[in-house]
């Protein structure tokens, strides 16, 4: 135990390991719904759900124990929503691609992201991010995960005339988010330790006791076969022949790399490790989940990077590696318990993301609103993320102002080359994302 401490530097950083493995077991309850959510999603393209649910489980665990290990950060990794929908219905249902040839593509985006990698390209423009729009990213990233927490738990659903619209309060579940909400920060506010999960386990035993929740079927269940996907990207390589197919990898290339470079920003900011503008052994995080990008689609699943919801293991106090580790083993015990994630609702998670979302949007603090050429970009990344349901179409939309804004204050000086040449990055970015 002793090793474990001094390689985490738990004592360092304030925290203890008990502290650790609560972090990391609230990170994967919030974020487990992956596991259901990604297989319906690929399922879609004529995957086999089954062996999407073992890659999931196993690409998740590999990244999040990696980035614990090597990078020693409480943040975790798997398959990201929104860009597994592009997989499915855009690239292999809208473009008639087939999902093995959309899986290569994953393939051959993740090697050009390891050799950018390498290079410290990404390292780069992550460094050359002014610090008041690194605090529009992580308050951005709140708003968004708040905006998931109120869908989700049925707080705020679609409607017809105005975009969005509050829920029906005669939904019974949504009165389940609702007392979890209440629980949760009331303990917050009383300062509980693990309040967040508490909090979880509260609205997941009412749940259970009124019904509406369902208790699980079976404790134990063997892991479906790998075999429909296994190493099925390596076989069709040969495929990425077209501008078409060159065009899905680099759009796999641009969504992974800037949701994965906002949200390491934004957790990192979050979490405190920020130091004079910069993120601390960011080199060995970004070879983490390029790495677990790189498994993931030998495996079988779409592009895999950091996750948002580690901000709720980062709240309880995850601050060390442990967190990650954890989090990863609970991924490697999820393919023998899947039964028992059923009582993990969306109703159960919601409570904790619309917290977060609020522990996160403080960093807005330390803008500098009083100024317009700062203040308009940053209210278009924080406004954006929610908005566009897009971490990286939130910093496009603020990274393509930012110049302009500059120029126009007659500070044009101080904005770096690199500002300048994501500039032209993004309009590409946008531009490729609508390509039809």
């Amino acid at each position: 135990m002793t090793a474990i401490k001094k390689y985490f530097q738990i004592d360092e950083l304030g925290s203890n390991v008990k502290r650790e493995m609560l972090a990391g077991l609230t990170t994967f309850i919030s974020m487990a719904y992956i596991l259901f959510v990604n297989p319906s999603v690929l399922g879609a393209s004529g995957m086999d759900k089954g062996a999407v649910f073992t890659a999931t489980a196993l690409a998740s665990a590999f990244g999040t124990i990696l980035m614990g290990i090597l990078a020693r950060y409480p943040i975790a990794t798997a398959p990201a929503l929104g860009i597994n929908a592009f997989f499915a219905y855009s690239v292999c249902i809208g473009m008639k691609i087939p999902w093995q040839t959309a899986l290569a593509g994953v393939f051959v985006a993740s090697l050009i992201f390891i050799l950018i990698t390498i290079f410290k390209l990404r390292e780069m423009i992550i460094d050359a991010i002014p610090a008041d729009l690194k605090h529009a990213i992580s308050g951005g990233i709140g708003l968004f995960i708040a905006f998931l927490g109120l869908s989700d738990g049925g707080l705020i659903v679609a409607n017809k005339s105005t975009l969005v619209g509050l829920g029906s309060l005669s939904v019974n579940t949504t009165w389940l988010t609702i007392f979890g909400l209440i629980v949760t920060a009331v303990l917050m506010v009383r300062r509980v330790p693990g309040a967040i999960f508490v909090g979880m386990i509260a609205t997941t035993i009412l749940g259970l006791a009124t019904g509406m929740i369902h208790a699980p079927s079976a404790i134990m269940s063997a892991a479906p076969s790998l075999k429909p996907t296994f190493l099925v990207a390596l076989k069709h390589v040969g495929d990425i022949n077209t501008v078409q197919l060159w065009v899905v990898v680099l759009t796999f290339l641009l969504v992974t790399f800037f949701d994965t470079a906002g949200t390491l920003v934004g957790l990192a900011t979050q979490a405190g490790f920020m130091k004079d503008n910069k993120m601390p052994r960011v080199g060995k995080a970004l070879a983490s989940d390029s790495t677990a990008m790189l498994a993931g689609s030998l495996l079988g699943t779409s592009p895999v990077g950091a996750f948002v919801e580690s901000s709720a293991g980062i709240a309880v106090g995850g601050r060390t590696g442990l967190t990650a580790v954890v989090t990863g083993i609970c991924f490697l015990l999820s393919m023998l318990f899947s039964p028992l994630l059923a009582v993990v609702t969306t109703q159960v998670t919601a409570p904790a993301l619309i917290i977060v979302g609020v522990l996160m949007a403080q960093n807005l603090k330390y803008i500098s609103w009083d100024k317009l050429e700062i203040a308009i970009p940053s209210f278009l990344i924080v406004l954006g993320m929610p908005l566009t349901y897009s971490i990286s179409d939130g910093i496009a939309l603020g990274f393509i102002v930012y110049p302009i804004t500059m120029i126009s204050a007659k500070r044009g000086k101080e904005v770096s080359p690199i500002m300048y040449l994501l500039f032209f990055v993004f309009i590409a970015f946008m531009w490729i994302l609508n390509y039809k």
